[in-house]
């Protein structure tokens, strides 16, 4: 069990499995094209039964070397479903799920560092990211209201209902032909509608959503900075180790000497 352990955590096996990954991405993208398929449709097949194969017996050698601690990390419990759905049959009420094998190449997130990270920032940052969406939510029902109040008559296919107000101030905080395909025609009958699609746009547009990017790069940044400190303590406590050894040679060199000398 030591030498599967050893193996499975080895860096060249997580290599071998991250290709693995790339290349099996690269048929599950080729068995959309019907030109390939129709020429290499059983060859891809194959592949693709081999590549899963291999993941399946990945997987229970890791749930054989943790047990249940295999349970206990998240990205683990993230392949084993994402492996999992591969398995689902092709057929039934549940086919539909095998669209689901594509996500066999999220595997790289679990398995490449730098990702963990980018989504382990994600993750931190979603409380704050959270309260913003609240205030973006605040924000776009009161502008809302008031475009259907300004502009529904006129504009009812933009502005005849709150729900069609909130999407066409969705399309306009995305900077979407904006201007050209609704600010305009607008003002060709309220001139004075700029006064109100311009404070909507530095509202959103420029505040709210450049306050989503702080968070998750503030994010990041904490989450980069937690790992570096693990590092240096890891460094440390190897360091404190080294020492402590060295001074246990010392010790047992000092007591050789006396010995020789006694």
């Amino acid at each position: 069990m030591d030498r599967l352990k050893a193996l499975v955590e080895s860096r060249a096996f997580e290599l071998a499995i991250t290709w693995l990954i790339v290349v099996n991405a690269v048929t599950l993208g080729l068995e959309t094209l019907p030109g390939v398929m129709a020429d290499w449709g059983g060859l891809l097949h194959l592949v693709d039964q081999i590549l899963l194969a291999v993941f399946v017996v990945e997987l229970l050698a890791r749930i054989a070397i943790y047990r249940l601690d295999f349970f206990r990390d998240p990205w683990r419990v993230f392949d084993f479903i994402v492996v999992g759905i591969s398995l689902l049959p092709s057929s039934g009420p549940l086919s539909i799920l095998r669209a689901l094998r594509v996500l066999r190449v999220l595997r790289l997130v679990s398995i490449i560092p730098s990702m963990r990270r980018v989504v382990g920032g994600l993750f931190q940052a979603l409380p704050s990211m959270g309260s913003i969406f609240l205030l973006l939510c605040l924000v776009f029902y009161v502008f809302a209201v008031m475009a259907t109040k300004l502009y529904g008559v006129d504009f009812p296919e933009f502005f005849g209902s709150i729900a069609a107000s909130a999407f066409t101030l969705f399309q306009v905080m995305t900077l979407e032909s904006w201007a050209a395909g609704i600010v305009r025609p607008v003002m060709d009958k309220h001139p004075q509608a700029w006064m109100f699609f311009l404070p909507f746009i530095l509202a959103t547009s420029f505040t709210v959503l450049n306050l989503f990017i702080g968070i998750i790069v503030s994010a990041m940044q904490h989450e980069h900075e937690a790992e570096v400190a693990t590092q240096q303590e890891v460094m440390q406590e190897d360091q404190a180790e080294i020492l402590r050894e060295l001074r246990e040679i010392r010790q047992e060199l000092l007591e050789l000497r006396r010995q020789k000398h006694g």
